[in-house]
């Protein structure tokens, strides 16, 4: 309950900020400007409806994640309210899970507006709104969650700008993590070879959660790899938190 009480004031607290409705006008407009984009388009007008949709959805998700996640913590720590919540009956434990929940409730309310959004722009451009789609938003949000922890866990240990840059720099790794593995397959050296192997397996794998070629030609996915991502990103964010937990639980605020 004591997560769930906290979870709720994030979430009031995250929905008044003014970057998260910087970044929904942007994606707003994004999103929108898909359908102009679609009719100056010689091409199939309805993947670009679909394309700039989705990774409308997917960068400006992904900026909400890490500009209001690098400061749940590091605000309470600046305004040294941080002093009142640990004097009180809360574990740092059910502190940092309630910071967290919340903000994924802040991310589902977006994704669920940039989502109608861009629905309505498929049905005026008559695209096809199939299963795969709503899978690929399932996705979307995972790889917010995966984000929104990295941002967490950066700044329970260190400044707001570095852990915003951290975030940033894995989520684009996250999503290169492909080369490293071919790093690994021609290589020749084998400590090159264990070296980037041990990234590869070390890092965060993003691209399991990017589905939107699959939307694009209308391509399903087999219940199994649906399966394995999801697995996938709950015991990673699983680990992420704890990892957390643990370094939030040290720290000296004294």
């Amino acid at each position: 309950m004591k997560v769930l009480a906290i979870a709720i004031n994030t979430f009031k607290e995250t929905i008044r900020d003014k970057i998260l409705y910087n970044l929904l006008f942007f994606a707003l407009l994004m999103i929108g400007s898909s359908y102009f984009l679609s009719e100056l388009s010689l091409t199939d007008h309805q993947k670009i409806i679909v394309d700039v949709g989705l990774a409308g959805i997917s960068i400006f998700g992904v900026l909400m994640a890490i500009f209001i996640g690098i400061g749940l913590v590091s605000k309470e720590i600046e305004r040294k309210s941080i002093y009142t919540i640990i004097a009180k009956p809360i574990s740092r434990r059910q502190f940092l899970l309630g910071k967290y929940f919340g903000l994924l409730i802040t991310l589902v309310l977006n994704i669920f507006i940039m989502t109608i959004s861009q629905m309505l722009m498929m049905y005026l451009n008559k695209a096809s709104i199939t299963l795969i789609y709503f899978q690929a938003i399932m996705f979307i949000f995972f790889e917010l969650a995966f984000i929104t922890a990295i941002a967490i866990l950066f700044s329970t240990f260190t400044t707001t700008t570095l852990s915003a840059i951290l975030t940033l720099f894995l989520f684009i790794i996250g999503h290169l993590t492909n080369y490293l593995d071919f790093f690994v397959r021609k290589s020749k050296n084998e400590l090159i070879k264990g070296f980037f192997k041990g990234l590869y397996y070390f890092l965060p794998n993003l691209e399991n959660f990017n589905l939107k070629g699959y939307v694009t030609y209308n391509i399903s996915v087999e219940p199994s790899y649906f399966f394995f991502a999801i697995l996938y990103g709950v015991l990673y964010i699983s680990a992420i938190l704890t990892l957390a937990i643990i370094i939030f639980s040290r720290r000296d605020f004294k």
